[in-house]
């Protein structure tokens, strides 16, 4: 049964490799009212990222103890690594009646179908074109081995299905990223006008 809560989700999907880190970094820095959530991976740190700020860094028995003990609103794996949104990280400020931007995987917005109304949260889909687009933007991106990237490959195919069930498609096909931040934050203005928040 959803939850009752006061606040709005606004949940961004999209294929690896579609900028939608970097258009959810831009819409906090221009909506600095907006909540965010820390998921959690088992995939080791990139360069520059920190634990605590871009994902909660675990092993994967540490991940499986979480999930155990019913810790995750929501999580999924995601080629070889687990991903997750902590309870505690999405639903103190949705009842506190907070506007919340996250990231999750398709997985993890069937399961969040579930647990929140419908009223309560916007799904975005971001489009990064064909997979040889996604392709080359995650190679140039990190080094990764063969048998990932086939699973990259196979989970893109899945989640270009799921975007017609997406509330909103926001175009990067191009990778002109300063046009899908302007379009990106026009539609976060739009559903915080809706809202009154």
């Amino acid at each position: 049964m959803p939850l009752e809560i006061k606040g709005h989700a606004i949940i961004v999907m999209a294929p690896t490799g579609s900028g939608k880190g970097t258009l959810i970094s831009h819409a906090l820095k221009v909506f600095p009212d907006l909540r965010t959530t820390v998921s959690c991976t088992t995939r080791n740190a990139r360069p520059g990222e920190v634990d605590g700020r871009e994902y909660h860094f675990l092993s994967p028995l540490e991940f499986e103890n979480k999930v155990a003990r019913g810790e995750f609103l929501e999580w999924a794996q995601y080629g070889l690594h687990l991903y997750g949104t902590l309870k505690d990280e999405l639903l103190p400020p949705l009842l506190a009646g907070e506007v919340v931007i996250l990231e999750i995987e398709v997985q993890g917005v069937e399961q969040l179908h579930t647990l929140l109304p419908k009223s309560q949260m916007t799904v975005i889909y971001i489009d990064a074109g064909s997979w040889e687009v996604v392709k080359g933007r995650v190679l140039a991106r990190a080094p990764i081995a063969p048998a990932e990237l086939e699973k990259r490959y196979e989970r893109y195919l899945k989640e270009v299905e799921f975007k017609q069930y997406a509330d909103i498609v926001v175009d990067n096909s191009t990778a002109e990223i300063e046009k899908a931040k302007n379009e990106f934050s026009a539609l976060i203005e739009s559903i915080k006008q809706n809202l009154n928040i």
